[in-house]
């Protein structure tokens, strides 16, 4: 991992990552295996990588696993993988997510606000800031082939049986913060599902570099 790939608080936080991986169940570890090879075999034919996180709402765990997977990419220097976020329907990206992220070391500034703001996210000096807002997965903005969707809610998963345009579907789901909201665990729970997620898209990276390595 190349830490001066990401913002010194970001690259602090994520420091102890490889250190909890063996908090991974190991049949997550598997269906984090099966995303870290499709991104190997897309880079063995010289293809771009693209990946689109999907919850119902397009709030909170879905924009997460968006910049994370970014952010993991960066710092094992991953390169052609984009990262973009969807929803079976649009809402916004909830503030307490932000703030979550936020605490994690990302840096991400508001740009528009109305009932859906829009928020540009960075993790390093290096990428384009990341433009996030929420919107239906098969939004313009979004790709419309050759991508692979990354179901992150049981909910999504279950209501939305068919991606169009998605070469790979993978079912990886988190269980939503959204039900701490305004409780005393709120900020502690965000917390908890930001670094899950950052955790196992950082296994899903180290991985793949293991896996590159190997076939050298």
């Amino acid at each position: 991992m190349t830490e001066n790939k990401l913002f010194y608080p970001l690259a602090q936080y994520c420091y102890t990552f490889d250190n909890e991986f063996e908090l991974i169940p190991e049949v997550r570890k598997h269906q984090l295996h099966e995303l870290a090879e499709y991104i190997f075999d897309k880079q063995m034919q010289h293809l771009p990588i693209n990946f689109n996180v999907i919850c119902t709402h397009n709030s909170r765990r879905s924009h997460i696993g968006q910049l994370w997977l970014a952010a993991a990419a960066a710092c094992f220097d991953i390169k052609n993988l984009k990262t973009y976020s969807g929803g079976t329907e649009s809402t916004a990206f909830n503030p307490r997510s932000v703030a979550a992220l936020r605490r994690a070391g990302f840096e991400i500034v508001t740009s528009y606000v109305d009932d859906n703001p829009i928020y540009f996210s960075t993790f390093n000096y290096e990428h384009v800031p990341l433009k996030m807002f929420s919107k239906k997965y098969d939004h313009k903005e979004n790709p419309n082939n050759s991508f692979a969707a990354i179901m992150v809610c049981s909910s999504a998963d279950e209501g939305c049986p068919i991606i169009h345009g998605a070469d790979k579907r993978f079912s990886l789901t988190y269980d939503d913060p959204k039900k701490f909201d305004d409780t005393e665990l709120e900020s502690e729970k965000y917390d908890e599902r930001v670094r899950q997620i950052g955790r196992e898209m950082f296994y899903a990276m180290y991985y793949l570099k293991e896996e590159i390595a190997r076939n050298n």
